[in-house]
């Protein structure tokens, strides 16, 4: 952001004109005075007390002070490989159709002008974010897109104390991630409910947008259980509160002082707020939370629909009384929906007795329920009610993702953390052999090694295990010839040795 100062003003008044208003305001300003002595001295005027805050106006000051010091600013760097391939073939720059589009520009350019490219870059990836304490010993929740690539996570606390953080697991489908950081006796926030929450009830976050540390916005809730486009595992929280990039994982917070949801999204058109914020509710986040913290992995029910809302039309065209429930978009294959036998274009107006209003009432269910719970589905089909039976299964497990920043290097002098390959990064022949980098410090980051790389030769030798890399490295060697392959290619990189450890 830019501030510009305007160097010269024109004034659109006449002359005259402005000759009155500067006489008569010097005139006010002398009757104010009155007529002191000219050796009486102006004394300053004591500061008035604070105005007393209106009946009803929410204490936003008050609840800032006491649980601002619960909310850390984080910040993260790793590494992320990117396709240079045409737009549309790397699932990560999908998610960004804009900064891929820039990306590829930026690709093609470069070719024009330098020629080929590898198939995959290595680029290095810095952000920042919001997350909050729930233990005095150091658990810390936050988005999972906060800490997506990152292989260093710093968390910084108001009094300005910082801690290398460690990631004890995400979850993608929720967008929930926890970190642990060593440390006692710190501040927590207190976590409340949704069930009571009303559209229009005052709202407040705390955060760090645009790396402004512990900045507070206010407004309502808009909306409560806001669904959005497919099979979603909560409805979130509507409110007008200004969010801005870095206010992700921050907390949303009512006038009683409680966490009720976790600030998530925002909808733009400019990449900044536009008064559309969107946060996940604290009851979905706890129970994320608890998993993560107990087993390091989420499991979630599925259903296996796609649903969407059922506006008057709608409800005229399947012979609905008013618009009600959710109406059934998709089913995928194989899914227990498909199983009960639920179809495109049925509308679900009750699950185990409980009314569907909306689709949101759907996936709140849904996301609260265990995998292999039966639900009973009321449904609606041509035109008459109708009731199926379905038993959840259990989605992917999301297994936590231990910080690379934590691994130790255990490549000797070569200042690399390596491990070997797994059987799905072997290529689809199965014959890639060598040595994962999940890290490089030090004289291995100075000669280009990056993380994700595959460690091949060294030397000229193969190494495909930590062995054959101890034989590959003689004590007296002052240098070594490091073959990897990056992405569909492969270079040599030179690397000076430090002392033996």
């Amino acid at each position: 952001m830019s501030i510009t100062h305007n160097k010269k003003t024109r004034s659109a008044l006449p002359r005259k004109t402005l000759s009155a208003v500067l006489a008569a305001t010097l005139c006010l300003a002398a009757g104010m005075l009155g007529s002191a002595p000219a050796s009486a001295q102006v004394q300053a005027q004591p500061a008035s007390a604070p105005a007393a805050r209106p009946a009803g106006f929410p204490d936003v000051a008050s609840i800032a002070a006491q649980y601002g010091p619960a909310v850390v600013n984080i910040s993260v760097s790793g590494t992320r490989n990117v396709s240079t391939a045409p737009q549309g073939s790397d699932k990560d720059e999908k998610a960004d159709s804009e900064s891929a589009a820039a990306m590829q520009d930026f690709f093609r350019q470069f070719q024009q002008q330098y020629g080929s490219l590898p198939a995959n870059i290595a680029l290095p990836v810095q952000g920042a974010g919001t997350g909050f304490l729930i233990s005095t010993d150091g658990l810390i929740l936050t988005n999972a897109h906060v800490v997506k690539h990152a292989q260093e996570i710093t968390v910084k606390l108001t009094d300005r104390r910082e801690f290398k953080a460690r990631l004890l697991g995400v979850d993608t489908l929720t967008d929930v991630a926890v970190l642990k950081i060593e440390a006692q006796g710190l501040p927590i926030v207190n976590l409340g409910a949704t069930q009571s929450t009303r559209v229009g009830d005052w709202v407040m976050a705390i955060g760090s947008p645009f790396g402004f540390e512990n900045t507070v916005t206010a407004g309502v809730v808009s909306a409560t259980k806001r669904s959005m486009p497919g099979e979603g595992f909560a409805p979130y929280i509507q409110t007008d509160v200004a969010i801005n990039p870095g206010n992700s994982g921050g907390p949303l917070i009512n006038m009683r002082g409680e966490v009720i949801g976790m600030n998530a999204m925002i909808y733009t058109r400019s990449g900044g707020f536009q008064g559309l914020s969107f946060a996940i509710p604290i009851e979905v986040v706890r129970q994320v939370a608890q998993q993560i913290a107990a087993t390091g992995g989420v499991q979630h029910a599925r259903l296996g629909v796609s649903a969407q809302e059922v506006n008057q039309v709608l409800a005229e065209s399947f012979k609905l009384p008013r618009p009600m429930g959710a109406l059934v978009s998709d089913v995928d294959k194989g899914s227990p929906a498909d199983r009960a036998g639920l179809a495109s274009g049925d509308i679900v107006l009750a699950i185990n007795g409980q009314a569907i209003e909306m689709a949101g009432d759907m996936s709140e269910l849904v996301g609260a329920a265990k995998p292999g719970q039966t639900m009973d589905l009321r449904i609606w089909r041509s035109g008459q009610p109708k009731t199926l039976h379905a038993v959840l299964e259990g989605t992917r497990v999301a297994v936590a993702a231990p910080t690379p920043a934590d691994a130790k290097p255990n490549g000797g002098r070569l200042g690399l953390s390596l491990r070997d390959l797994h059987p799905d990064e072997k290529g689809e022949d199965g014959l890639l052999r060598g040595l994962m980098v999940e890290k490089a410090i030090d004289a291995a980051t100075r000669a280009g090694v990056q993380a994700g790389d595959v460690l091949l030769a060294v030397n000229g030798k193969p190494v495909s295990s930590l062995l054959q890399l101890q034989a590959a490295v003689p004590a007296g060697d002052k240098a070594a010839a490091l073959l990897v392959q990056r992405g569909n290619t492969k270079l040599y990189l030179a690397l000076r040795l430090g002392a033996q450890s």
